[in-house]
């Protein structure tokens, strides 16, 4: 299975290049990429031997660009999303990680039509029936680990403003945020290409702010743990791939 592995941001493809310091990194317009190749887990039936790692920067632009060319230069049967994302106080637990079954962008703003219409344009539905004939991933990782959860992420190029939180509880019923997957999302729809978003919790914000707000030496931190457990579940969840 030909599989593109998208990192964002640039502290979370830091990260995965200490966990994986080999890589044989080569350049394109927008960053790096590299191939990975992953050992077979204990008593794992089945695994990912290898994958494209490419490095997509952080925002929209970024995101919806290093997809296209994913697509269009690797031919992916699957591609792949793993970052991390902000969670809402009392809505999520740090550490969390979420399986994205919906996208949406929510920072359009639109004075001369119909702003709803507008966000539902960039909103995205992933099918995820095809994992594991349709089982919950929640129940094939060992509960010592993170939990996991499907669920929408919502995306917009900033960080969580705390006087949006009420809003996007209220209108989406979201509970974290992050920057860049509804980019990667919708531009894997308009091609058709099987996709998979996997975003860890490194921290939460609520009406007191963020934990990490002027403190990014605890994202940085909290990232490479949640990378590392992304990439170490990552051949174990890819085991119910039909």
């Amino acid at each position: 299975m030909n599989t593109v592995i998208i990192i964002s941001a640039n502290s979370e493809w830091c990260a995965v290049k200490e966990l994986y310091p080999n890589l044989e990194v080569q350049h394109y317009p927008f960053g790096e990429f590299a191939d990975l190749t992953f050992e077979p887990l204990a008593g794992s039936g089945q695994w990912l031997r290898s994958a494209t790692l490419i490095h997509g920067g952080w925002g929209k632009i970024s995101a919806a660009a290093t997809a296209q060319y994913a697509v269009d230069h690797f031919q992916p049967d699957l591609l792949i999303n793993l970052g991390t994302c902000g969670g809402f106080v009392g809505r999520i637990e740090a550490g969390t990680i979420i399986l994205v079954q919906r996208t949406l962008v929510y920072d359009i703003i639109e004075q001369m039509g119909d702003g709803d219409e507008a966000i539902e344009h960039y909103s995205t539905e992933i099918d995820l029936s095809w994992i594991d004939d349709g089982r919950c991933i929640v129940d094939r990782v060992d509960n010592s680990r993170p939990k996991i959860v499907r669920g929408l992420l919502v995306s917009a190029d900033r960080d969580i403003i705390v006087e949006d939180i009420p809003m996007l509880i209220e209108k989406f019923g979201a509970v974290a945020a992050d920057w860049e997957s509804g980019a990667i999302a919708w531009v894997a729809k308009q091609n058709n290409t099987r996709l998979l978003i996997f975003r860890g919790v490194t921290d939460l914000v609520g009406s007191d702010g963020g934990e990490a707000y002027g403190k990014i030496e605890i994202f940085h931190e909290r990232t490479k743990t949640v990378m590392c457990e992304l990439f170490q579940q990552l051949p174990t969840w890819l085991d119910g791939v039909e």
